[in-house]
């Protein structure tokens, strides 16, 4: 993993999703940075989700039909034939328990592949390779990546410029989060996660960033508010790139802590006197078209005042690491309220009065008995009155190294539909209080266990979307199951990382300019 010493970053103007001008402003960009394609190229966008309820959560299909344009225009104009690219891909594993496929389909992004003729990758369906980890700090010995991914000669990081209620923003690094597949996704997506994604980054590092800043996202991470940019940036180092992203939000990029970590871990620098900043937009420029940008770290007990839902969040295990889990269920929950705004205009009126606890939390609780208190994830503990009774709620919490990636089960939507329905239905009857485990418990759920808790619509088997989602969940599952009967492994072990061990920094040799 090369870093370049000087690492540059490219702000342009461009105020819409036209393709032809991407794929301008994105092949100059990579003539000036000298970026040519060489082997197995692996584009990876943000389709975390997609379709109208979620327009500005993922890289827009114009945005990436423009980079993999780009691409291909610098392939044909190299002039080392020796190191031609032998495959031009994208890759992605969108939001935790609903197929890729339909991402991929709401996203507009089949007839787009089809055009530029390029291969694409469901990550949830392909190989997934063990990466060993060296570095000191790790959470863990070894990670799971997609075979497309471990294989990549050039891998180019397309994310889209948003808020993020468990680390702030996502721009780059925080993209590798799609690199995983759920059942290891979601080991370490905990009070930790910051420390996972510095972890991630060992896997591999981009030889371009190219981020959709056009129509960035704002407050949130998958129903974002749409807020005009009319930025492209471009970049060689992910950490640079980072840092002028919070830069324009008017953040410190060491108050991200992905960031810090990975600065820390060798990454780059987040000084701004360290990069060089180029384009025809103005760093200052860029900053006051984000003005009053929202980003995420909102509490949960914050966020839901004024509604019917009243949130109680304690700490969660490994006090010396935070008083809140920002990685987790609590930024979950606020996901999930959203995306059911979306679905049911009414989803507000209809939500009846509900008590939400995280963590080892030991305040009052008051409630009236038929108001349902649910506790939710495995490191909620509660001992105390409530609602007329007493309340008392073990920890579920195992220690992270008892959860080992070669044993991680894939969770099924329609088993957690069941079994949701069953724990709460149970928990009605033993008095409105209800436990869910898990850790973390995921969005999906989180909509799930409203929707069980109300009349709220279930946007799963809303008809607007069931129809999509069965075909791709059908789809997927014929993909797993004909790889099964042909033998095809689902992890490969013992691999070696491209990027293993510490990074390294290029140099410029003495008395040359950069």
């Amino acid at each position: 993993m090369r870093i370049p010493a000087r690492p540059r970053v490219i702000l342009r103007h461009c105020d819409r999703y036209d393709v032809a001008t991407i794929r301008r402003i994105v092949r100059e960009g990579m003539e000036a940075l000298g970026i040519v394609p060489e082997g197995q190229t692996l584009v990876k966008p943000n389709c975390v989700s997609s379709g109208e309820q979620f327009l500005h959560a993922y890289t827009r299909p114009e945005f990436l039909e423009g980079v993999l344009l780009a691409i291909q225009d610098r392939d044909a104009a190299r002039d080392d034939r020796s190191k031609p690219m032998t495959e031009l891909a994208v890759g992605e594993r969108c939001g935790i328990t609903i197929p890729t496929r339909m991402a991929f389909e709401g996203a507009g992004y089949y007839p787009m592949f089809e055009r530029t003729r390029v291969k694409h990758y469901h990550f949830e369906e392909e190989p997934q390779v063990e990466i060993p980890l060296t570095h000191p700090g790790r959470l863990r010995d070894y990670l799971f990546t997609p075979e497309p991914v471990a294989k990549a000669d050039t891998f180019i990081n397309c994310p889209k410029f948003k808020s993020h209620p468990w680390t702030t923003v996502t721009f780059s690094m925080k993209n590798y989060i799609g690199i995983q597949d759920d059942r290891h996704r979601l080991i370490d997506h905990d009070h930790r996660l910051d420390e996972k994604i510095r972890d991630l980054q060992f896997i591999v590092q981009p030889k371009f960033v190219a981020i959709d800043c056009i129509v960035a996202g704002e407050g949130r991470m998958l129903t974002p508010k749409p807020r005009q940019m009319s930025l492209i940036l471009m970049g060689n180092s992910q950490a640079a790139i980072d840092a002028v992203g919070c830069h324009i939000l008017g953040l410190d990029p060491r108050s991200v802590d992905h960031l810090r970590l990975a600065e820390e871990a060798g990454f780059g620098s987040l000084d701004l006197a360290t990069i060089s900043v180029e384009g025809d937009v103005p760093l200052e420029e860029a900053q006051r078209r984000a003005a009053g940008f929202q980003v995420g770290l909102v509490r949960v007990e914050k966020y839901f005042e004024g509604t019917n839902v009243t949130a109680y969040a304690g700490p969660p295990p490994e006090k010396e690491k935070t008083d809140y889990c920002w990685g987790g269920c609590p930024g979950a929950l606020e996901e999930s309220i959203e995306i059911l705004r979306q679905y049911d205009s009414e989803c507000d009126e209809k939500m009846p009065r509900v008590h939400i606890v995280f963590g080892a939390y030991e305040g009052p609780i008051p409630r009236k008995p038929e108001e349902p208190i649910v506790f939710i994830g495995d490191c909620a503990t509660y001992e105390g009155e409530s609602g007329g009774r007493h309340v008392h709620i073990d920890s579920l919490y195992k220690d992270r190294r008892t959860k080992d990636p070669y044993s991680a089960k894939h969770d099924d939507i329609y088993a957690k539909m069941i079994s949701l329905q069953r724990v709460v239905s149970q928990g009605k009857k033993d008095g409105n209080i209800i436990r869910l485990a898990g850790c973390p418990v995921s969005v999906s759920e989180q909509v799930l266990m409203f929707c069980a808790l109300s009349k709220i619509k279930n946007p799963i088997l809303d008809p607007s979307a069931a129809v999509d989602f069965n075909k791709a969940y059908i789809s997927w599952r014929a993909k797993m199951v004909e790889k099964k009967l042909l033998g095809k492994p689902y992890q490969i072990h013992g691999a070696t990382s491209r990027g293993e061990g510490a990074p390294q920094i290029d140099r410029p040799a003495p008395n040359v300019k950069e």
